[in-house]
């Protein structure tokens, strides 16, 4: 296969799947499932989750937006630190870093801890965003990836690839099937961030689009997805 070490990025809501409490335990046991299909096909993951079931939303304007970035951090620590614990209870060996320093949650993150962490066959969670204000989980998964050595960031939507508008939303919407990162960039297409997509097209870091509920087929023909290449 042509990505054997994928960067991961899941949205927090995924995690929720829209249900009332905070976590779907039984959608994230199947997610669980797949990630183990990617496993057994010899794919090194890392996980970047975003937060938005936890806190998006909920922001006052009166509240100051650097203190309240970090909360969103540290939401994702929860993510990460959940989701491990149900990829744990499949057999599957996980590690959780963040660039939020939380000692009792997860490890410090630095680039030497986690590569060694996934050369050990763990699946390697990268939760605290950048560490920094300002910056989203789109572009964490794009720094984090670099940083790592990944093939290919990986993001898993609700939707089967990019469109030049909501497909949810719009029903005369058009797939790309294959778009140059430049291409998404100038098209201001909101799958992921313009700093994601600047971050990746100046490294050549390609992207994969596709459904969450199709990500054991990555790698396969089975894939229905929007290949971004650098």
């Amino acid at each position: 296969m042509k990505h054997k070490k994928l960067m991961l990025k899941l949205s927090g809501e995924a995690l929720k799947n829209n249900v009332d409490d905070l976590f779907d335990y039984t959608f994230m046991r199947s997610l669980a499932d797949k990630i183990a299909a990617l496993i057994s096909n010899w794919h090194q993951i890392s996980i970047v989750v975003g937060a938005g079931n936890i806190y998006r939303g909920a922001r006052q304007e009166d509240i100051d937006r650097v203190q309240w970035d970090y909360v969103g951090m540290l939401a994702t620590v929860i993510n990460a630190s959940v989701f491990a614990q149900v990829l744990e209870q499949s057999d599957i060996q996980t590690k959780v870093f963040s660039s939020l320093s939380v000692p009792k949650m997860a490890d410090d993150f630095t680039p030497k801890k986690a590569q060694q962490a996934l050369t050990d066959g763990y699946v390697v969670f990268c939760a605290g965003g950048t560490g920094h204000p300002f910056f989203s989980t789109d572009t964490a998964a794009a720094q984090k990836a670099l940083e790592l050595g990944c093939d290919v960031v990986v993001k898993a939507t609700k939707v089967d690839g990019i469109y030049d508008k909501d497909p949810m939303k719009h029903a005369d919407a058009i797939k790309f099937d294959t778009i140059t990162l430049q291409d998404a960039q100038n098209r201001w297409l909101q799958v992921m961030d313009q700093t994601a997509f600047a971050i990746a097209l100046e490294n050549k870091l390609p992207m994969i689009i596709c459904k969450i509920e199709d990500i054991d087929k990555i790698g396969t023909d089975q894939l229905i997805h929007s290949y971004v290449s650098a």
